[in-house]
């Protein structure tokens, strides 16, 4: 039998045992409907019951406010005062006290230094009309019934606590029977031990998959290997994850954050999480975890054993068309994570990555290019204020921190400033990229930006005598220019690392530049503003 029909079948039976009549007793409240005149004069004497004489019934605005009456003796003439009043809040400088009873029954004390007789009642309409005074009877005291109501819903609690556990436990063994088929479509994995996990671009199921999974169930059957990495915040391995029951295993990378860590790991989790972040120029997330155990936070992700950029171009020189390939790619990475809509149309939240260098960029077995590292990423969110932004701080890496964000004089009223920094950031490694190009003539050995200039691990203030001051950039020597395809690059480059943020190109007008190069012998060498494209180049990317 589905176990939802018998769930649903031992719920309705326990609720028609409940004693309706209690239920209603303790779920449903109305406003409690009171006497409320201002200040009126009284007949009563402060000795005997009397009534307020107040002709001014009022539903209480709200559920917790309660009846109250206030009768003051002056020696000309005495007046009364009723009122509704939320019994958690002062009045006159006293808290209420006796707002559980059906009855008014006044009560003499001082209230800002005078005598004064008040009273409070509840649950009985315009309960606070009779004003009782005599002193030698005990007010009338509700029954509580909060003992009878508790021990009524008690089979009720007990049997909901019981539905909930066989579901989880249903829902559980479900997820461990399917796990190993349902963990990524078989197109999208490499069965190689070598090979990277590619991600199928015709579906979302990846980004399904990966929201799927999470950190609440056990944790994934998975066997770390060798590091692969190190950064600031976290340690990556490569992993073998395990298919049960054929016992083959894929091979995956795995980000292990320390606990002290746990705001970076997060915020990388989150941005993972969004499905419309989902691109073949963006590593492929799997899964987050929580190993309580070694109290560390991990990151399940795609393999790429070509490694990072950074240490491909160290091992290679590079053609051409390989350049192609790796900065059209870099540039469509770009490009669709500053957007603000997917390729299929559907609405995004941009992102800026904030760290864009060429040892955050995976090189893919196809030689393109593959973002990672997104712990110091931002999501431009239409709710995040000028304070939010500004408190955003100055991150990155000092080599490819953009003019403005070593000055930190990012303009915060427009998010486009966010994007251009990312543009500055990723111009320096199209330089580098093509710094090992063996169309430019003769190729020297590796340098990241601006080489021996600075020190291997510059800081903020060296950096700003470099950029802010000298305005020094990468060089690029007049031999590279002789290659047209080269000559679009450099040319791009330098108007993607202009001091000026706002003179910048959009990283979509220099992937749109990328693209042209595949179809055309002779290359352009204008601005963007010249160029016949779409608007995405003069305004924003993804606009």
């Amino acid at each position: 039998m589905d176990v939802w029909r018998v769930c649903f079948s031992v719920f309705v039976l326990a609720i028609a045992q409940f004693p309706v009549h209690l239920a209603m007793h303790h779920l449903i409240r109305m406003n409690n409907l009171c006497r409320f005149c201002d200040l009126k004069p009284s007949n009563c004497d402060g000795k005997s019951d009397c009534l307020t004489n107040c002709n001014i019934s009022s539903i209480c605005a709200l559920e917790e406010e309660v009846c109250v009456s206030i009768w003051r003796k002056k020696e000309d003439n005495n007046t009364v005062e009723t009122l509704c009043h939320d019994p958690s809040k002062k009045l006159y400088g006293l808290f209420l006290t006796d707002y559980n009873n059906t009855k008014c029954v006044m009560k003499e004390t001082v209230s800002q230094g005078s005598s004064i007789h008040i009273c409070s009642c509840s649950k009985e309409e315009e309960c606070n009309d009779i004003l009782i005074f005599h002193t030698h009877q005990k007010p009338p005291v509700e029954v509580q019934v909060d003992w009878v109501i508790l021990i009524s819903l008690l089979p009720l609690l007990v049997l909901a606590v019981l539905v909930i556990t066989i579901f989880y436990m249903y829902r559980v063994y479900r997820r461990r029977q399917l796990q190993s088929k349902k963990l990524r479509p078989k197109d999208q994995l490499d069965h190689s031990d070598t090979g990277p996990i590619m991600p199928d671009d015709r579906s979302d199921s990846s980004s399904t998959h990966a929201n799927n999974l999470n950190h609440n169930m056990e944790p994934l059957p998975i066997e770390l290997d060798v590091q692969v990495g190190k950064g600031r915040f976290a340690e990556v391995y490569k992993a073998k994850l395990k298919q049960s029951p054929s016992e083959q295993f894929e091979t995956v990378a795995v980000k292990i954050f320390p606990e002290e860590e746990y705001a970076s790991w997060k915020n990388e989790k989150d941005i993972f999480s969004d499905m419309n972040l989902k691109h073949e120029n963006i590593l492929h997330f799997l899964t987050a975890e929580t190993r309580k155990a070694q109290k560390q936070y991990w990151l399940i992700t795609a393999y790429h054993p070509r490694g990072n950029l950074q240490e491909y171009l160290t091992r290679h020189i590079i053609t051409w068309q390989d350049l192609w390939l790796l900065g059209e790619s870099l540039a469509r990475a770009v490009a669709h994570l500053h957007s603000d809509h997917t390729p299929c149309g559907r609405p995004k939240v941009p992102i800026v990555h904030r760290d864009l260098k060429s040892s955050n960029i995976l090189v893919k077995k196809n030689l393109t290019c593959c973002l990672c590292d997104f712990g110091l990423a931002l999501r431009l969110d239409n709710s995040l204020s000028v304070d939010d932004l500004a408190n955003s701080g100055q991150v990155g890496t000092a080599r490819y921190m953009a003019p403005e964000v070593l000055e930190s004089r990012i303009n915060l009223e427009n998010t486009e400033s966010f994007k251009q920094t990312d543009v500055y950031s990723m111009a320096l490694v199209l330089w580098e990229i093509t710094s090992r190009c063996n169309a430019i003539g003769e190729v020297k050995d590796y340098e990241p930006p601006f080489g021996s200039k600075v020190r291997e691990h510059p800081c903020v203030e060296s950096m700003k005598d470099n950029v802010l001051r000298d305005r020094e950039r990468p060089e690029i020597p007049n031999s590279w220019v002789n290659h047209q395809g080269i000559q679009m690059v450099c040319s791009t480059i330098t108007e993607c690392w202009d001091h000026d943020p706002e003179a910048r190109l959009t990283a979509q007008c220099v992937a749109e530049r990328f693209g042209e190069t595949e179809h055309l012998d002779k290359l352009s060498t204008r601005s963007c503003s010249e160029e016949k494209i779409p608007e995405d180049c003069s305004v924003s990317d993804g606009k």
